[in-house]
């Protein structure tokens, strides 16, 4: 009988027996070999790890397999070297050093102009530092040595311009401490 006594029973009817599922590739016995996060590519087109992606410059391995960086192209040069000069506005010699730090295998212009703009970042930290005794010592007067910095900035200013347009620059009052 059936369970739902409201329902009435219909009488089976011969029809398709149920499918069964088909062996696939993936009911095939397990072969030995990586698995697929062990190194085979689950995608077409996907690249192998420790590979590039396509349009993705790969590594490059100068004489004797050791790593060479790649070259910045010149507007990224021109751009670092900018950044070089006017990072210290907000970040102190933090940001030239950094940029320094980072990109100098890169280019030799973005090295030469992150260092340039450190040392001068450094050079105007120790004249701070002699405004700030001049000042203590002279009760307030020395404070007109202070003026100097407004020249500071027209000289960082001077250098991010000469630096945009792919130009070196020297900072006329600079002590290299970095070489």
């Amino acid at each position: 009988m059936s369970e739902n006594p409201q329902e009435p029973q219909s009488p089976q009817q011969p029809g398709p027996p149920p499918q069964q599922p088909q062996p696939g590739p993936s009911d095939a016995p397990a072969e030995p070999g990586p698995a697929p996060y062990q190194g085979q590519q689950p995608y077409p087109g996907q690249p192998q790890p420790g590979q590039p992606y396509p349009g993705q410059p790969g590594p490059a391995y100068g004489p004797g397999g050791q790593y060479q960086p790649q070259p910045l192209n010149p507007s990224d040069e021109r751009m670092w070297s900018v950044f070089a000069q006017i990072g210290p506005f907000l970040l102190g010699f933090i940001a030239p050093l950094v940029i320094w730090l980072v990109l100098k295998d890169r280019s030799r212009f973005v090295d030469q102009e992150a260092k340039e703009s450190l040392n001068f970042q450094i050079t105007l930290v120790i004249a701070l530092i002699a405004a700030a005794i001049i000042t203590a010592v002279t009760f307030g007067i020395g404070g007109i040595v202070y003026l100097a910095f407004i020249a500071a900035i027209v000289f960082m200013i001077l250098a991010a311009v000469a630096n945009g347009k792919g130009a070196p620059y020297r900072y006329p009052v600079n002590i290299r401490f970095v070489k």
